[in-house]
Parts: structure tokens; sequence; C-alpha cells
């Protein structure tokens, strides 16, 4: 097999087994690898505990039949292919959300990983102490890490990278160790597999760390075609504004400016789309204050990656990479803290903790709203003054969390949760349990139709119409209509499934599609495959994922929005009036998708050549 390394290293923690297995080429020509190849064994796994009389709906995201899954794909690792630098993240069960667990992160673990001899690892079991697991030139080892449990990560990192020599480590911090139910995993110290609660998985499992060495490489092959077809994709990723331009000067964070000149940056746990001041925290101003100089993932040519820093005051930080769009966002904009250095220093604590600063800015945000409501008592704030605009509460609350202490036990359990034990569900600004990001749909209209029928919950990168609506990437359309809006996310939904499994970054669709990728592909593998092919694999994992959240009771019920989002009209910005009407979105959504109340119909699966 070309792209691939052909090997998965199965590890049981319960009772210390490693097993190597082979990768089947059938099922990764209709899967890929990353998440399409994940999901398919996630199933698998599903179907075989229910013949044990284990049922999806029973598992517990913290027991031992909760699989733990690191997958790359046929483009990770692969120099000359855009942006190869990343890997997925699966679990059968969200801590977070009760949903299907998923994650994606860049940095140099994933091409790591395969340089070690595997393209998957599937983690199965519990163990009873602290272990990290060592994988070195094809040969893994589980070994005791008692003495780096409690360890944050960028010591844990340190430590096994002295160990071990020229390796990727990918491990948890205390947030993952106490359980939080948004932990996320850390790899190379500042990159995050950060959304639906993997971390807190792991912890689970005790274990602590990946460590992943080896001077393997995955071969191409036609090499000739492929420096052909990768040089036109990577061309055009240069010659793209926002690829080749706007990204590596102002990293992701370009989008605060955007995005709230659009109405949709949402503000104080969403009450609002607008912020007057957002160019306080936006890139622009990142770059002119804060920026040492950018930072990319293994292979990259986009380097939207920042590394900065805050020279002196009490929020000082010497060094750090970040924060990203979504993290200003969620630290920023939706708590009310308009400076950029004390988001610095909470998104530099969520890294050394190992905390997803998505959920976490999102679940303070609910707090304060919670509080200016006076649903909660001071006295379980213990201290802590809650308010919206307060820095030091900012940054204290995300240690309070990492350490489920005082206020922070309630902020561990996400904002569902904790909007729920305070009487107000309605404020948790999530889907299926998952904290929706920065973009507001009540003036983006089709991520407000992705946020609802993501299948791991409020999720933006499941079907980024954001590129269309506002950036006008591959064609500008109308962010404030309704119409036409399904069409476009069940193609998005369906590409990205693609790209995930890949694994290569999304970046690169805002420059190159299906019809790029296809060659690509064709020549790293060998087998050849058009753009339709790879949209009708898209349209595949992303069926089977949804059948697999059907087994936990997800379905048409849970795809919607908060109350908010659909009946409290913005009250100023460049989309004052807006709502979401989601409910003809949602009507056409199914239709296209061939899906009945949010299930897939068994016509649809037998033409996608699913068996049940």
């Amino acid at each position: 097999m070309k792209g691939y390394m052909g090997k998965v290293l199965r590890v049981n923690l319960s009772d210390g087994t490693i097993k190597k297995e082979s990768i089947d080429e059938e099922v990764a020509k209709k899967y890929l690898g990353g998440k399409g190849y994940s999901t398919y064994l996630i199933y698998q796994r599903l179907k075989a505990l229910e013949k044990e009389g284990i049922f999806a709906a029973d598992i517990d995201p913290f027991g031992e039949y909760n699989d733990l899954l690191f997958t790359t794909g046929p483009a990770t690792g692969v120099a000359g292919f855009p942006e190869p630098g990343r890997y997925h993240v699966m679990t059968i069960r969200s801590p977070l959300t009760g949903s299907i667990g998923s994650a994606n992160s860049g940095g140099r673990f994933g091409p790591y990983m395969k340089f070690s001899g595997f393209d998957m690892i599937i983690i199965e079991g519990k163990s009873c102490d602290p272990v990290y697991l060592e994988i070195v030139d094809g040969e893994a080892e589980i070994k005791d890490a008692s003495d780096l449990w409690g360890k944050n990560t960028f010591d844990t990192t340190r430590i096994l990278t002295d160990r071990t020599g020229r390796c990727s480590v990918a491990c948890i911090g205390p947030a993952g160790e106490n359980l939080v139910r948004f932990a996320c995993i850390i790899n190379d110290e500042h990159r995050a597999a950060g959304r639906t609660g993997v971390g807190a998985v792991m912890g689970s499992k005790k274990l602590k760390a990946i460590v992943c060495a080896g001077s393997e490489k995955p071969e191409v092959a036609d090499e000739e075609r492929f420096k052909e077809e990768s040089k036109k994709a990577n061309d055009k990723i240069k010659q793209n504004p926002l690829t080749g331009e706007g990204l590596p000067k102002f990293g992701t964070a370009i989008l605060v400016n955007v995005i709230n000149n659009a109405g949709s940056l949402p503000f104080k746990n969403w009450q609002t789309g607008f912020n007057p001041e957002a160019d306080k925290i936006s890139g622009e101003t990142l770059a002119d204050k804060y920026l040492i100089r950018n930072h990319s993932c293994w292979g990259c040519t986009i380097t939207c990656g920042r590394v900065s820093k805050v020279e002196s005051g009490p929020y000082q930080v010497l060094y750090s990479e970040g924060p990203e769009y979504e993290s200003i966002w969620a630290l920023g904009n939706a708590t009310g803290v308009i400076d950029l250095e004390p988001i610095i220093k909470a998104n530099h604590f969520c890294d050394e903790l190992g905390i997803d600063t998505i959920s976490m800015g999102a679940t303070i945000a609910c707090a304060m709203e919670l509080k200016e409501r006076g649903a909660i008592p001071e006295e379980f704030l213990q201290g802590v003054d809650l308010e919206f605009g307060n820095s030091a509460a900012l940054v204290e609350a995300v240690w309070r969390t990492a350490y489920n202490t005082g206020f922070g036990k309630y902020l561990a359990l996400g904002s569902k949760r904790l909007a729920e034990i305070f009487g107000h569900p309605e404020l948790s600004m999530s889907v299926k349990g998952l904290e929706m990001p920065a973009y507001d749909p009540r003036g983006i209209k089709g991520i407000g139709l992705n946020y609802a029928t993501a299948n791991r919950g409020g999720c933006h990168v499941t079907g980024y119409t954001v590129a269309p609506e506002i950036a006008g990437i591959p064609e500008k359309i109308d962010p404030l209509t309704e119409e036409g809006k399904a069409a476009w996310v069940k193609a998005f939904q369906d590409f990205t499934s693609v790209v995930n499994s890949t694994v290569n970054c999304l970046f690169t669709t805002f420059a190159i599609g299906a019809e790029d990728f296809a060659p690509m592909l064709s020549a790293v593998t060998g087998w050849e495959m058009s753009a339709d092919d790879l949209m009708t694999m898209g349209e595949r994992i992303y069926n089977l994922e949804r059948v697999i959240i059907n087994k936990f009771g997800f379905d048409a019920k849970d795809d919607t929005l908060p109350p908010r989002l659909l009946r409290e009209p913005l009250s100023d910005g460049a989309a004052k009036g807006q709502v979401v009407n989601l409910e003809k979105m949602r009507a056409e959504y199914y239709q296209l998708r061939g899906w009945e109340n949010g299930v897939p119909t068994k016509e649809k699966l037998r033409e996608l050549g699913i068996e049940l």
C-alpha cells in the first residue's frame, strides 16, 4: 500500500497486550484513513460489543469499552502534499456530549506517528496505574508514567523528549487527569486535538502520553505524477489571497474584524454579534504588539501559527504560541474581555493544562451570564468575580477548571451541564452539548444549519460554509438567506470528511478542492480516484458517523440550535434583526441527505455501500 505504512498498533491497557495488525486495503479504498477509517472501526467495534450484550447507549465515556483511536491518512507525512502535518483522534463516546468523540491536530505528531511505523493506534481498556506508550521504529512498549502524573503538558513533553531523543509527544495535562469533560490532547506543547473531551478519555485510561519516533517514510506510487499534481495545488495555495497572504501575515485571527464587520462575532455569551472594540483583540493588533514570529506545522507553507509574548505585567508570558481566532473569541469576545494580554495568558494556561479553549471560554461566558442574571449564589463562586470583562476572573477560572477546585468543578462539566444545574439550560450556547465556535448563525445562516446537523455537535469545521458566505470561496453567496444553504452544507460536510480522512489541513480548501485532491491522492496511493469518487467517499463517511450517533439516541430532536439563535433577533451590527429560520433549511437538508427524522434511510445506506 502506497501512502500508508500498512500497519495498525492495537494496545490493550487492561491486560498490557500490544498487537500489530495490517491495514485492510479494501476498507481504505472506501474510507481512506483518519476520520473515515476510524469511523468504520468504531462501527465494527459497536457491532461486536452488541453481540456481547453491550449496547452503544450503555457505554461509559470513562469506561473500559470507550476505545481511543489516533489515526493518520495517505497524505500525512508525505512531503509535498499540501499541509500534511495533521492527525485525527476519535473515541467511541465523548464525555462532554455523549455523541461520538472527534478531534484533529497539527504540529509534528501525525507525521512522526507514521515515521514510527504505524498509520493508526487503537487504545483499548484502562490501566490501573499511570502509563505512557513509546513507539520507536515499529516497536512499542507501555512504560510507567507515575513520575509524570500531575505534570503539565510542557514538562511532560520535555521530559519524554529528553528520554527518547528526536520524537513527537502527544499528552494530557492536569485537566485530562482530572477528567475535565472538555480536556484536550496536546502535542508538541502547543498543538491541540481540542474538541469533545478526548483528553478526558485518555485520562480515564491513565494514559499520560504517546511518544513517537522513527525513520520510516510512506512511499508514493507515482512520483512524477505526484510532483506535477502537488506543484499545481501548492501554487494555487501560494497564489490565493487568504492562504498565500492573509493567513501567513495575520494568522487565523485575521477573522476577528472580518466576522465582527459581518455582525456575527458572538459577544458576551452570544447576547449580540457585534463588538465596537473588537479591533483591540484582532489579528492585526496581535501582530503589531505581541507577535514574535510565525510558526508552521510539519510540511506547511501557510505558516498561520503565531509565536507570541507579553513582555511584562500581571499577564506576562515570555514565549507562547497562539492565540488563534477561536481562542481569542472564546476567551475574549465571548467573555467580554477585550484585552489581548489576559487572553494570551489564558490561552497559554489552556495549552499548559490541556484544555479546549473553545469550550473553556464558552463555559466561562455562560457562567458570567448566569451570574449576571443572579442564578449563581455568591458562595458557589468562592470569591471569583465572574463578571463580563473581568480579565483576572478569566485567568483564574482556567486553572480552577483544570484542577476541579472551587467553582472550577462546575465549569469542568461544560456549559450544558453548568446551565442545567443553575436553572437556565437555554444559556448554554451549544449543540448536542458541544459549545459552538466564533460565528453567529443569525448573520451566517449556512453555518447555523451546519452546527445543527454536525454529528459531533456545535462544530464549524465539520462544514465551514463561512468560506462562501463571508470570504466568497469558492464563490460569494448571501450569508443572510436560507435559500440554497442545505446543498452547500452537505457538500462542505462531505468534502471535509475527505480532508479529515486524508489527513491534511482544512485551510488548503480555501484554495483547492476535490478536483485537486483526486489526482494527488491517485498518484500517492496508486488507486485512480475522481473528484466524484472522493465526494461519494465523504458522503459515506458522514452517513456512517450519523448511524453511530443514532445508536446513542441522537436524531432530529438534537439537530437544532439554542433558543436564543432561533428567537432573539440580533440587536446591532450588519446582521441586525436577524434570527435563524432553521426548519426550512433542515427539511431540505434531510431530503438531500436521504434522511428521515435525522436518520439515514436504508436505501441511502445501500446506495453508499454501508452494511448494517
